[in-house]
């Protein structure tokens, strides 16, 4: 989703007065807020964006080596499916 409105949008933006309108002062500063927290959030992404871009380079790079070396793996599994065995068959097995 594109930003809609910039923060010179916002400071542009010139409203209809009525007979029973808001106070135009009121309306001003509110808005002078709006525009700085805009202004802020823009920012913000920006650098955020920014962030996960140098990140994504930065992993492209470093690659993660597996820990374990493949023997010390099979190990595991063999261990684990003699467990398996010993649960599932019992004391017949292990005779």
């Amino acid at each position: 989703m594109a930003n809609q409105l910039s923060g010179k949008d916002i400071l542009e933006k010139n409203f209809k007065t009525g007979m029973r309108g808001y106070n135009q002062e009121e309306v001003d500063e509110y808005l002078d807020v709006i525009i700085q927290d805009y202004e802020y959030f823009q920012e913000e992404m920006n650098r955020l964006q920014q962030e996960n871009e140098r990140l994504r380079k930065q992993s492209d790079h470093t690659r993660i080596r597996p820990s374990t070396s493949n023997h010390q793996v099979n190990y595991d599994i063999l261990k684990r499916l003699s467990n398996l065995e010993k649960a599932v068959f019992g004391k017949k097995y292990e005779e």
